[in-house]
């Protein structure tokens, strides 16, 4: 059929098979009023997206197009969107709908809606299954269309679209800034944006980290200083230090916890956006009572912290650390591979889609 009554993506059919990507037809939801179509130029590699299609996350609706940090081109607009015009340069992130009515969604938390959809892998309240940015097309709701500024390039502007957002929104709901200590743990795809963000907030900013090969970036990157969680009683001299430990490694379940709780000042919070297959360590209440600390987590961020998050990183010439695959196959394939194996400096961002779908309309 062909758009608009149909898109192509590279698509996953089986969890044994998860870095088997086959280009296929699929069929959006119906077109609304306040949807924009999107011909995409670009789409992040997340690590969701492997949890998602390897099956470490539980069963997915396959077969199943991934990718949720997406930018393109708006090439159809609904009568009824204000915010982007046909021709404007635009991102989507990991939620495509929320129903905007409830308490929650009139409080800027629209990331927390129960009724809310996810990019790809979850249904739509007519049974559409939402399908991600491994494709020619994406049709989003304009509150989950976010305009990328001019001076920020599409292959950067993606991963701020997930990876981004996970690290600033609850960075900025814990006010990092002038006067906050702050330690990013873990120095991969979310991480290196943690220390980013935390910096151009103001924030004093340290890095922790069990691979002392990044620590020149690290601090290249912002960081006031390195910490190598690797050495013995490494924790001891930051006892009571740190106002915010912001966790984006995905491997807390193999963590000595108490050492990470040890080190937050008084009602410090130990905050987890690295989301592992296995559950958390066992602890006790009175592991945090020392120092009244606690631990909590979030789920990426609200239209209002998106825009700005990327007003900040237009403002800061912000540069994540980004390699580019061209889309096809056997892109996808090496892109996710690689992801699961950790072999990426920080972000992988697929690029050069007319090559695998065509000028497209």
């Amino acid at each position: 059929m062909g758009y608009p009554d149909s898109f192509e993506g590279f698509m996953v059919e089986s969890h044994k098979d998860w870095s088997n990507f086959k280009k296929k037809e699929f069929k959006p939801k119906p077109f609304g009023d306040y949807d924009i179509d999107i011909r995409i130029e670009a789409c992040g590699v997340c690590g969701s997206d492997v949890h998602t299609i390897s099956g470490g996350w539980g069963e997915a609706k396959l077969p199943l197009c991934v990718g949720h940090e997406i930018v393109g081109k708006a090439i159809k607009v609904g009568p009824k969107v204000k915010t982007v015009k046909e021709g404007d340069r635009v991102g989507v992130g990991a939620q495509i709908w929320a129903c905007l009515e409830c308490r929650i969604c009139k409080s800027d938390n629209e990331n927390y809606c129960p009724h809310q959809v996810d990019t790809y892998n979850a249904p739509y309240p007519d049974g559409t299954i939402a399908q991600g940015g491994y494709a020619s097309h994406i049709r989003a709701h304009e509150y989950f269309t976010f305009p990328i500024p001019a001076n920020i390039s599409s292959e950067a502007a993606a991963p701020m679209l997930c990876a981004g957002i996970t690290t600033y929104s609850p960075l900025s709901r814990a006010k990092a800034g002038p006067g906050k200590k702050v330690a990013i743990l873990g120095i991969g795809g979310l991480g290196h944006f943690g220390i980013i963000w935390a910096n151009a907030l103001g924030a004093e900013t340290y890095a922790l980290s069990h691979s002392p090969n990044k620590k020149d970036d690290a601090l290249a990157l912002g960081a006031k200083e390195f910490i190598d969680t690797s050495k013995k009683d490494w924790s001891k001299p930051w006892a009571m230090t740190f106002d915010f430990i912001l966790n984006s490694a995905d491997m807390a379940s193999e963590f000595n916890m108490k050492e990470y709780l040890s080190t937050l000042n008084i009602n410090g919070e130990f905050h987890n956006v690295g989301l592992p297959d296995k559950p958390l360590p066992t602890l006790m209440a009175q592991d945090f009572a020392s120092n009244g600390s606690k631990m909590g987590s979030s789920h990426i961020g609200s239209r209002p912290e998106m825009l700005a998050m990327l007003k900040l990183a237009s403002e800061k010439n912000v540069k994540p650390y980004i390699q580019t695959i061209d889309m096809s196959e056997e892109g996808c394939k090496e892109a996710v591979e690689k992801v699961y194996k950790n072999e990426v400096r920080y972000r992988f961002t697929l690029v050069n889609f007319d090559k695998a779908f065509g000028p497209r309309t």
